[in-house]
């Protein structure tokens, strides 16, 4: 393994500083990286692929250190990875339906992302007329007194859609098994060719609720690709937009959670200090959710006089109203009852999925992007990253509660060290084929976009990977043996993407 070990020689701050080199392999390298990665001895960051090759991103946890591999598949197949490492199986099966190139010995090839609906198979590499199979395969299920529950695609909330197939024993799950890709927009395809500041604006729209971790994650991505210096002011605002998107989105998960407990007095409270977060971003940045405000080279809105006086405002607000709903949690017998002890992910199960966000860390993995690959202002401030070990409901809630104090404590120390300057610079021209590694902590987790740009500096390939894609697989494990009734919980619990998965 020694061979693949000296593979991955980049560090964390460096690959963002310059254009990421990626190692074309054997296929004996490649076999020999997934034998490691099936010892857990690496995690895997992502899987994708090109007309002509598949690529993957590593980590080592131990020195925090990347590896970037890539091997051919001119002969339409690669070297599983899934066949050691479960949590590639999705990547894999998409890499099937988008490039027509299939994984040798794979455990599952099914398709994944396609639905039969596109008019074509494999758009993006061996493009052939017709549809795939209408009939998906669901796993068999053996047993005495079992029954089916289907749930979804379309679902009574304003939710995406997502279809779940229970196979249960009077009230208790015995399987559950999830078919995504319904809000599959072909954003692989619409990023091949773009502008650079077209692909920001993909970026920003792969999931709503994290469009400044994916904006971030792709100018990292450009900027690394480039060479590109970031003024330090741009940096500094970035984050602030982040921890803002981190604090609305906890605040309105664990008020959502709250409620699928049937106790929707903390759905309205925390409801109340989600809105004061998205107005108070509208306010200082001229969108609520801070669309298009993180670009290639910095951002495109500063914050005036009048936006500090409001993010100060709402800090000092949220600190003083949110002990007190916190303190309501955890008093209210019926609410505990529901939420301690349900949907527990063991913790070997999220190291080995490499879990990121609360849903890791709720389950024992200590690992943060902004700690542990840190990058700019992360590396200059001062934080926790809180960690718990029980892995059910209510410590998803309450990885979530020490969070937004965390995000407090982050936003006070931006205000007080942002510095003065630029909030944008330009890009360097791109003179030759280049390539880039963007790794942003979005509140549900690491996002990574890793971007290729030609010689004319259009993007010749983008990957987008959700941290969803390596937590819905989970939420099948964490409901057997729960109840039926205690799925709404789990599934808001984790909270996963559908759009940021499905691409």
């Amino acid at each position: 393994m020694s061979e693949t070990s000296d593979l991955t020689t980049t560090t964390a701050p460096e690959f963002r500083s310059g254009p990421t080199v990626t190692h074309k392999v054997s296929r004996t390298v490649w076999s020999g990286a997934v034998e490691t990665l099936g010892q857990g001895q690496l995690t895997l960051l992502s899987l994708w692929a090109s007309p002509s090759a598949v690529t993957m991103a590593l980590l080592d946890e131990a020195t925090k250190r990347i590896g970037i591999l890539r091997v051919d598949a001119r002969r339409q197949s690669f070297p599983s990875v899934g066949r050691l490492y479960p949590a590639a199986q999705r990547l894999e099966r998409s890499i099937t339906d988008l490039y027509g190139i299939g994984p040798e010995g794979g455990p599952d090839l099914r398709p994944w992302l396609d639905h039969a609906r596109w008019g074509v198979t494999h758009p993006m590499g061996a493009t052939k007329a017709g549809d795939a199979p209408v009939t998906y395969a669901f796993l068999p299920v053996e047993g005495e007194s079992l029954h089916q529950v289907a749930v979804g695609p379309v679902h009574a909330g304003i939710i995406e859609p997502g279809h779940f197939r229970f196979t249960v024993q009077g009230e208790t799950v015995v399987r559950l098994e999830q078919r995504l890709g319904y809000t599959h927009k072909g954003t692989d395809s619409l990023m091949t060719g773009a502008t650079i500041a077209r692909g920001a604006e993909l970026a920003g729209r792969t999931s709503g609720d994290s469009t400044v971790a994916y904006a971030w994650a792709f100018a990292q991505a450009v900027e690394a690709a480039l060479a590109t210096h970031v003024p330090q002011r741009a940096i500094w605002l970035r984050a602030l937009m982040a921890e803002l998107e981190r604090l609305a989105n906890h605040l309105g998960d664990i008020g959502a959670i709250c409620n699928d407990a049937a106790f929707g007095m903390m759905l309205a409270q925390c409801s109340v200090l989600r809105e004061r977060v998205l107005r108070t971003s509208d306010l200082c940045f001229g969108h609520r959710m801070m669309r298009d405000c993180v670009v290639p080279g910095g951002v495109s809105h500063d914050l005036e006089g009048a936006g500090r006086v409001a993010v100060a405002a709402l800090v000092k607000e949220i600190r003083g109203t949110f002990p007190s709903l916190v303190a309501l949690y955890d008093s209210v017998a019926s609410l505990q009852d529901r939420t301690v002890s349900t949907g527990i992910l063991d913790p070997a199960l999220a190291k080995r999925f490499g879990a990121g966000g609360f849903v890791g860390r709720a389950s024992g993995r200590d690992f943060d992007t902004r700690r542990d690959l840190a990058y700019a202002p992360y590396d200059k401030l001062k934080f926790k990253v809180p960690q718990r070990s029980e892995g059910d409901v209510n410590a998803r809630v309450w990885q979530r509660i020490d969070e937004v104090e965390q995000s407090l404590s982050l936003i006070d120390q931006i205000l007080a060290g942002i510095p003065e300057g630029l909030i944008a610079t330009s890009l360097a021209a791109a003179k030759t084929s280049r390539e880039g590694l963007g790794l942003v902590e979005g509140f549900r987790g690491d996002v990574l976009i890793f971007v290729a740009l030609d010689n004319r500096g259009k993007i010749a390939r983008c990957h987008m990977r959700d941290p969803s894609w390596f937590q819905w697989p989970l939420l099948e494990a964490v409901i057997e043996g729960n109840i039926l009734a205690d799925f709404p919980l789990c599934n808001k619990s984790f909270n996963c993407s559908y759009s940021g998965q499905d691409l």
